[in-house]
């Protein structure tokens, strides 16, 4: 991936700086994460983004008629640049970029929760405090996954930093102390 995020990157930023300077960082990061989210449930979509087939100008229209009305106008300046140039394949990788850019910016962190079940509004709550307490940031954004595989309790991954208060790793850590007692 070093190569797509050295591709990326020059995207990612001027979009931040433009967006800074218009004074809608917050709106652009939350558009940002709606487009993944439309590219990440449209196979469809990336598929056509992606096509040699289709001319930037064909695609350019498509994403207008699709966002025009729900993103501010650098957004659609990049949707544009990146048809242009046809870069379209890479929207994903800059709009993470750019996610990530933001977040450095606002000083917020990351963590990404797989947990046995879904967790309640209070649960989150308590959560999110105490992560940010461990982070030392502002504010904490999550990225919620269930997997009822871990039986009870949660994972909590910040970057390289992996809390794991799951019952499924502890019976592994069991497993392992009772392994090297024998």
């Amino acid at each position: 991936m070093p190569l797509l995020n050295s591709i990326a990157t020059p995207y990612a930023e001027a979009l931040l700086q433009v967006a800074e300077s218009r004074k809608e960082t917050d709106a652009v990061a939350e558009q940002a994460k709606a487009l993944l989210a439309v590219l990440s449930s449209s196979p469809e979509l990336r598929a056509a983004l992606a096509s040699p087939v289709l001319e930037p100008e064909a695609k350019k229209a498509a994403l207008a008629k699709l966002f025009d009305d729900q993103v501010t106008p650098a957004v659609q300046n990049l949707l544009k640049l990146l048809a242009d140039r046809q870069r379209l394949p890479m929207m994903e990788a800059v709009l993470m970029r750019f996610l990530e850019l933001y977040r450095e910016l606002r000083n917020i962190t990351l963590a990404k929760v797989t947990s046995a079940a879904a967790l309640s509004e209070e649960q989150q709550a308590e959560l999110n405090r105490k992560v940010q307490a461990i982070a030392g940031s502002k504010s904490v954004e999550f990225d919620l996954v269930v997997d009822p595989s871990l039986i009870g309790g949660f994972i909590v991954s910040m970057g390289s930093q992996v809390i794991d208060a799951s019952l499924s790793g502890q019976v592994r850590r069991l497993g392992l102390a009772l392994a090297q007692v024998s």
